[in-house]
């Protein structure tokens, strides 16, 4: 890792801003990576799926089940439809996906490319004049600027529908009624503003998963230190980016 002289703030945020540059500003050639990087989307697409369906499932029925505490018998039934869709899908599948797949991918990519520090394996790439920010990184970043805002998409459309279940089978609200409400109200921005979010995420993920893999020095200990840090300043940039793109978009 970083030694602890060079460990303020600014000094952390220029190292990760070069990282990143140097990840993605660089000459390459799809033919050379696009194995690698569908193996990326593959891993973080499919392999994160099931536990966002999980997730999903139950965004969507609490939003229904909190929202009807809220409104019901103070505005129209067909509202509840309107704000348990903007609010997947401008705000929780968006967020919720992202963290779930930070918690598993950035921590996974840490400690994939820490090993492969302290094994000498970087090294070793180097040696035989392979980039390793094109060989290892970029893959990773790109790979899962695909797949993460596919996964929001089945995230959001996941919780609606379950939301709407609950609304028809438990609350009396007919499956009819809730689309009016979640159409009628329905703004492309809602859509938009949170798949630009994922992108914003994704970026985010890849990245630290990388860089704190990348900066690894020493032995198990650190790869776990790494994979540690990877999620925590995934999570906190992930809540950071929320804020700001929200305020763009929608402020």
């Amino acid at each position: 890792m970083l030694k602890k002289k060079d460990m303020n703030l600014f000094s952390v945020i220029g190292d990760f801003s070069i990282f990143f540059f140097r990840s993605i500003f660089l000459p390459w050639r799809i033919n050379k990576t696009k194995s690698r990087i569908l193996h990326q989307v593959y891993y973080v697409g499919i392999g994160s799926l099931p536990i966002i369906i999980i997730i999903a499932t139950f965004v969507g029925l609490v939003s229904t089940v909190q929202t009807s505490y809220q409104l019901i018998g103070a505005v129209p039934r067909y509202i509840i439809g309107s704000t348990v869709g903007r609010m997947v899908m401008i705000e929780l599948g968006p967020i919720l996906t992202a963290l779930m797949v930070s918690g598993r991918c950035a921590s996974s990519m840490a400690a994939e490319i820490g090993t492969m520090r302290v094994t000498e394996q970087i090294d070793a790439l180097e040696t035989m004049a392979i980039n390793p920010y094109r060989f290892l990184n970029l893959p990773r970043i790109i790979g899962t600027f695909i797949a993460l805002p596919i996964l929001t998409v089945i995230a959001e459309f996941d919780a609606i529908l379950c939301g709407a279940s609950y609304a028809h089978f438990f609350l009396n609200i007919p499956f009819s009624v809730f689309n009016y409400g979640l159409t009628h109200y329905f703004f492309a921005t809602d859509f938009f503003g949170g798949l630009v979010k994922s992108l914003f995420f994704s970026l985010v993920i890849a990245s630290s998963g990388c860089y704190f893999g990348f900066r690894v020095r020493g032995g198990a200990r650190e790869v776990g230190k790494a994979a540690t840090y990877a999620v925590v300043t995934s999570s906190i940039l992930i809540l950071v980016l929320d804020f700001l793109v929200a305020l763009v978009i929608f402020g």
